[in-house]
């Protein structure tokens, strides 16, 4: 079970699976999915917390009982093991595309182990708070397996360089609280996780939500901008539109007034 609660703009998206580290199944990918899919079109959510119950955030995708020790080609009607695996990760990546794709700056709130699929869905995120406990695990070359997992080798290089990030994926190292900060994969560390995020949530609120979402956007964009002309010419646009909303008048008459602002998304 996946869980979902919103209150004053702030949305908390929570992983509910404690007794098995909130591993993911295929009936949580979906409920995942759902959630995302309607805050592309919330208005009212501003900020967005990525969360796990219990000890730990995420110990990856449950692969038991997913018949992925039987190297047998299955029988009867339908797709074979391996295309049922294919379609499973396809459908697990766009977990990781709908975190980076929804409007409002995602926070991860995290603790304890955060494995595999659960790493991806953390880089996915915009920002991160830690809890001391919080672990980076990279398994994947002591189990048979190449480090590019849902976007991983995409993801991991951009944050902190390719050489630094080969060096964890080679050496399936794991990366505790203090090394993720210093590396900057982590915002900052806090003795409460979701506290942590939830007062870095309330922070973002006070920005403009014009801009909270069209900073996300042009992040975004940038990670693929073929280069720095084109990306100035999507920020001279994004910028022009901005002198036409009423929360910039807001914004230079509070800065003028040495004042907080109060935007009102319009």
């Amino acid at each position: 079970m996946v869980g979902f609660t919103r209150k004053d703009g702030i949305a908390t998206i929570t992983l509910n699976r404690p007794e098995r580290l909130n591993a993911i199944t295929p009936e949580n990918v979906e409920e995942i999915l759902a959630i995302l899919g309607g805050l592309k079109t919330d208005d009212e959510t501003k900020v967005v917390i990525l969360t796990g119950e219990g000890r730990g955030f995420c110990a990856g995708m449950d692969i038991q009982g997913q018949g992925l020790g039987n190297s047998g080609g299955g029988s009867g009607e339908g797709p074979g093991r391996i295309q049922k695996i294919y379609q499973g990760m396809v459908r697990s990546g766009e977990i990781v595309l709908g975190l980076r794709e929804i409007p409002q700056p995602v926070i991860a709130a995290l603790r304890g182990p955060v494995v595999g699929m659960a790493f991806s869905m953390a880089l996915a995120c915009d920002l991160r708070v830690a809890g001391p406990s919080t672990k980076f695990h990279t398994p994947f070359l002591n189990l048979g397996f190449s480090a590019g997992d849902l976007g991983l080798t995409w993801m991991l290089p951009r944050l902190i360089g390719t050489a630094r990030a080969g060096e964890i994926f080679y050496r399936a190292q794991s990366i505790g609280a203090e090394k993720a900060l210093e590396l900057g994969l982590v915002t900052e560390i806090a003795e409460d996780d979701v506290a942590g995020a939830e007062a870095l949530a309330a922070e973002l609120l006070t920005r403009s939500p014009f801009g909270l979402r069209h900073t996300k956007e042009l992040l975004n964009l940038s990670l693929d901008a073929p280069g720095l002309r084109t990306q100035l010419a999507i920020e001279n646009r994004t910028q022009t539109l901005g002198f036409l909303t009423e929360d910039l008048l807001e914004g230079i008459a509070a800065t003028m007034e040495k004042r907080a602002p109060k935007f009102r998304d319009r």
